[in-house]
């Protein structure tokens, strides 16, 4: 008994004849005829397929065509894993843009103008990657003026000694002082060392 029909309880059928191996011998012209009807059976079945598949998806696909000068956005999400856009999972952008047609190429692709920071990314892209960018007054959020006072002041200077320690070293004992810090804007309290304090802003210890 065959391997294969010992192990499947059947005998084997090759790809060049479909029907069960048997006693009865095939003449050389019956089993050409056999395959040629078989491959023809499923190029049918593949071709309806295939027609099926075009059908849906020709139902969902958008004529779209831009001229050079145009702004589009882009769609990212193929490079989920690549490009994050400091983002992760849903709160990735599906687009980013606008960018600017360079040229068309071919039927169906562009050339975009990329930012510096997407250099290394090829910038031909299909035409399904792209969605025109409208402009909307609309949708331009107005920024409320900025007050500028003249003497404002983000320096911040030291202004008095809140507490001390003395920090254990293994070979040393360090000083510390506590110091409070003031600007126009913060206080901060941190821990300094008293001989750095001391060369800088002696006048804390007078």
């Amino acid at each position: 008994m065959p391997p294969y029909e010992a192990l499947y309880g059947r005998k084997c059928r090759t790809p060049l004849c479909w029907d069960e191996v048997g006693m009865a011998k095939l003449e050389s012209t019956e089993l050409v005829e056999i395959t040629k009807s078989k491959v023809k059976t499923i190029r049918e079945r593949l071709k309806a397929a295939q027609d099926r598949q075009k059908n849906y998806a020709d139902k969902r696909r958008r004529a779209l065509e831009f001229n050079v000068g145009d702004e589009v956005f882009l769609k990212v999400s193929p490079w989920k894993g690549i490009i994050r856009f400091q983002s992760r999972g849903k709160l990735n952008p599906r687009y980013i843009g606008p960018f600017v047609v360079l040229e068309r190429i071919g039927a169906v692709a562009y050339r975009l103008q990329l930012t510096p920071e997407l250099e290394k990314i090829h910038n031909v892209f299909h035409v399904s990657m792209l969605k025109k960018f409208i402009p909307d007054p609309s949708h331009v959020l107005e920024k409320p003026p900025v007050e500028i006072r003249e003497n404002l002041n983000y320096a911040v200077q030291p202004v008095k000694i809140l507490d001390r320690q003395v920090k254990k070293l293994r070979s040393k004992k360090v000083p510390m002082v506590k110091i409070l810090w003031k600007s126009d804007r913060v206080k901060e309290e941190t821990w300094e060392t008293e001989a750095l304090m001391k060369e800088q802003y002696a006048f804390l210890f007078v």
